[in-house]
């Protein structure tokens, strides 16, 4: 199987449970197709380079993904039909490295923690 990392932003307006309940339905997508989330990281609420779709913040997870293409592709078509995620990208890697992200790193690696 293949290793993909999909980065997704969720609405500016929605709670972290609900984040993490959208990427929980995302991942079961993943699964239900005989694929593995490999790793999972939630980046926080961060400002848009640009306003999407009148939200000037999002929420930021990515998902680690060793995952066939077709299961792949259910998933970012569910991404893309649900109202509450406002951006995807998915990029196909060679390896999937377990540790955190340079995303998670420049957080310290805690993703509770929320700048006032």
């Amino acid at each position: 199987m293949a290793q993909y990392e999909c980065t997704f932003i969720a609405r500016h307006d929605m709670s972290r449970n609900d984040v993490q309940k959208l990427t929980d339905e995302f991942a079961a997508v993943i699964k239900d197709n005989g694929g593995s989330v490999v790793k999972e990281e939630y980046w926080g609420l961060r400002n848009l380079a640009y306003k999407i779709n009148k939200n000037g913040k999002g929420h930021y997870t990515m998902l680690g993904l060793d995952t066939p293409y077709p299961a792949l592709a259910e998933m970012e078509r569910q991404m893309r039909l649900n109202e509450d995620v406002v951006r995807v990208l998915t990029v196909k890697v060679e390896t999937m490295d377990s540790s955190p992200s340079v995303m998670m790193k420049h957080r310290g690696g805690d993703s509770d923690s929320e700048a006032a």
